[in-house]
């Protein structure tokens, strides 16, 4: 059997169904850490530009049922590599969750004085989550062949991420700045 027959099968629910559990999970783990880090003194940045990042992940996985449901989208002979970088991006998500430890979270949170974490997967990458999410949001429709999805939620996505890199850029420079005085 060469493609899955996703109008008899939930494959797309299940994955997305995965991912907003996932999200959950990392929404009250995020929870938790901004508590802790708040506590220490953080300073939260990029408040205005949250809510948008909370839409383009919404849109994204609305998107893929929407787009295999009435597009009628079906794997394709690649979607075991859609499959495996997927898995993979979920492993990066989760070495850049570990790496950063109480001061990973959803939002922009710096304790003034604290070092960058260069440790982890941190040692090879600046920004592992993001491109973890980067990944997701190309292979995870890919997999059921809702390039349309993949398009159009990677761009919302890539805008989001400008503006998200650059306000942490900012805010660790401030950091640092402050810390040196």
């Amino acid at each position: 059997m060469n493609h899955l027959n996703l109008h008899l099968a939930p494959w797309p629910m299940v994955l997305v169904g995965f991912t907003i559990a996932q999200r959950i999970f990392e929404l009250v783990i995020s929870a938790v850490h901004r508590r802790r880090v708040l506590a220490m003194g953080a300073v939260e940045y990029g408040l205005r530009h949250f809510p948008f990042i909370v839409a383009v992940h919404v849109f994204f996985m609305l998107a893929i049922v929407f787009e295999v449901a009435f597009y009628h989208t079906h794997p394709g002979p690649m979607w075991p590599l859609w499959l495996a970088l997927w898995v993979a991006a979920q492993a990066v998500r989760y070495a850049a969750i570990r790496a950063l430890g109480d001061r990973w979270n959803v939002r922009v949170l710096v304790v003034p004085g604290m070092a960058p974490v260069r440790t982890g997967v941190y040692r090879w990458v600046r920004h592992p989550n993001y491109v973890a999410i980067v990944t997701e949001f190309i292979a995870a429709p890919m997999i059921f062949g809702a390039w349309r999805t993949a398009i159009v939620a990677s761009a919302l996505n890539a805008v989001a991420l400008a503006v998200r890199i650059r306000c942490e850029n900012a805010a660790l420079q401030r950091a640092a700045v402050a810390s040196s005085r």
